[in-house]
């Protein structure tokens, strides 16, 4: 006579979830943030963009040495959504600036 082999049943889950939420630390505001730190790379291209001339993208990738989806990225990510600042682009003899 031959025994089946079963697996053993797990142990079922427990339900009860966790009610205490980690304290999460809200962020600095942006001004304080960049007076705090002055040579991050952010307080670089933030300089950079504010300069009345304005800068490209080529210009960020040759001061940060990122390349240049992450200097979009930052752009959208950081300046944009994070920081609230508004981004005007144009075209010009330097090309996009």
């Amino acid at each position: 006579m031959t025994k089946s082999k079963s697996k053993p049943k797990a142990a079922p889950r427990s339900t009860a979830r966790k009610t205490a939420k980690p304290v999460s630390r809200r962020p600095a505001p942006a001004s304080s943030r960049s007076a705090a730190r002055p040579n991050t790379k952010h307080a670089r291209i933030i300089a950079m963009l504010r300069m009345p001339t304005g800068t490209t993208i080529a210009a960020i990738m040759t001061a940060t040495d990122w390349q240049q989806h992450s200097v979009r990225g930052f752009l959208a990510g950081v300046v944009r959504k994070k920081l609230g600042l508004n981004l005007v682009s144009e075209q010009t003899d330097k090309g996009r600036v």
